[in-house]
């Protein structure tokens, strides 16, 4: 039962990194903060490797920060 959990949550994370990463591309931002942005959801991506339950949480604060507007400074 936990087992098939963890993959419906792995297919949940999977879902919504996709959906970052369009939304990303699509912002019209300048280049570097679109790069942090990459950035941020490819650290994110690596850690659901290791920590699941974290990834889904950095990405729900990600998206939120998308939702609001509050981008990171580019270099």
């Amino acid at each position: 039962m936990e087992r098939d959990s963890q993959l419906e949550l792995y297919g949940v994370v999977a879902d919504r990194l996709k959906e970052a990463h369009t939304r990303v591309r699509s912002l019209q931002v300048p280049e570097g903060v679109r790069m942090a942005l990459t950035r941020k959801l490819l650290v994110i991506t690596a850690a659901a490797k290791h920590d699941l339950l974290g990834a889904a949480r950095r990405l729900d604060r990600l998206m939120k920060d998308l939702d609001e507007g509050r981008f990171p400074q580019g270099d």
